[in-house]
């Protein structure tokens, strides 16, 4: 595509030869001749006199330099939406594996595509044009709106409800039993039934081997437009927002309510029955045990706010040395006390 034919479809406008020929995307420093780059945050600004790209979507053009600019209010965003424009994501043909199972009683809209060895249950419903690469089990109940992607060996277990445009990455399990048990008097666990369901609104996309887990009464829910990254755990009944950033390796214990426009970065532990409001940033390896305020910004375990948590951080490794200095006055103190 030329320069030009790619700021027109973005909305962007072009600083430089709109004639230029670009044939791929790559980063600031892997990009050759030929390709588009892009320059999100300005710290980086440097690498741009040293890129041997084409073009390079920016924010502004740079003043000195030859390099043709795609000029754009979102750099980060319209990279992303440039990448949509050279690379399509195969697509199986519709139609039905002879090796997938399918109950008689399920209900698949056209346009399907059904691979190999999948296991649809009774009474399901799924909507147009769906994706089911193979081995993805639907249990039996289960309900999915359109334009549903289950990758390899994902699950959406009995009853749940899946919305339209949802994608599931390999070995996500939707609607798998919370972790519920009681104690008996001689100490061993009864298993606590979990009757309720997961559901699972339009737009989300939840990364592999990620587990929502079913409610044990009621429903676990993740709202629109959320996105949950690689080996989350979501424990039952818990809510996630709409648009909801949920990176790896976070766990929500039960009943934990996250509200709309929240980021948990990776590695953060909630205690479960508790609000974190609306807009909240809660920094990596942040442990989480009460309500967060809208708005707020945390850091640390156990975690308070992130601007007092920088302040600490800085202090801890002086600890000791700190530590010393205080019993060495304590010392000249009391000596001087003892004269």
């Amino acid at each position: 595509m030329k320069l030009g034919e790619i700021a027109a479809a973005l909305g962007c406008a072009v600083s430089g030869d709109a004639e230029i020929e670009i044939t791929g995307l790559a980063g600031i420093e892997s990009a050759l001749p030929g390709q588009l780059t892009f320059l999100a945050n300005p710290k980086y600004g440097p690498k741009v006199r040293d890129t041997k790209a084409s073009a390079i979507l920016a924010s502004e053009a740079f003043a000195g330099l030859s390099i043709a600019t795609l000029v754009s209010a979102n750099p980060y965003l319209d990279f992303a939406r440039a990448l949509a424009l050279f690379y399509h994501p195969p697509r199986p043909p519709a139609g039905i594996h002879p090796s997938a199972a399918i109950a008689p009683t399920a209900q698949i809209a056209e346009g399907a595509s059904i691979g190999a060895f999948c296991a649809i249950g009774e009474h399901v419903r799924i909507g147009r044009n769906a994706i089911l690469h193979p081995h993805v089990v639907i249990y039996d109940d289960a309900r999915i709106g359109d334009d549903f992607l289950a990758h390899s060996h994902a699950v959406v277990r009995e009853s749940c409800v899946v919305g339209s445009r949802v994608t599931l990455q390999n070995g996500v399990v939707v609607g798998g039993d919370g972790f519920g048990f009681a104690k008996r008097p001689d100490g061993t666990h009864a298993k606590i039934v979990q009757s309720g369901v997961t559901v699972v609104e339009d737009d989300v996309e939840i990364q592999s081997l990620t587990s929502v887990d079913r409610a044990t009464i009621g429903e676990t829910r993740v709202k629109r437009g959320a996105k949950i990254d690689s080996l989350v755990q979501i424990g039952h009944a818990c809510v996630v927002g709409e648009d909801n950033i949920i990176c790896a390796q976070t766990g929500l214990a039960g009943s934990s309510i996250l509200e709309k426009d929240v980021l948990l970065a990776g590695q953060v532990g909630i205690s479960g029955h508790l609000t974190i409001h609306e807009g909240a940033i809660i920094y990596a390896q942040s442990g989480i045990g009460g309500d967060v305020p809208k708005g707020a910004r945390m850091s640390g375990s156990p975690a308070f706010a992130a601007n007092e948590w920088l302040r600490a951080i800085t202090t801890f490794p002086k600890l000791a040395e700190m530590w010393k200095t205080l019993r060495d006055l304590k010392k000249r103190i009391d000596k001087l006390e003892s004269q």
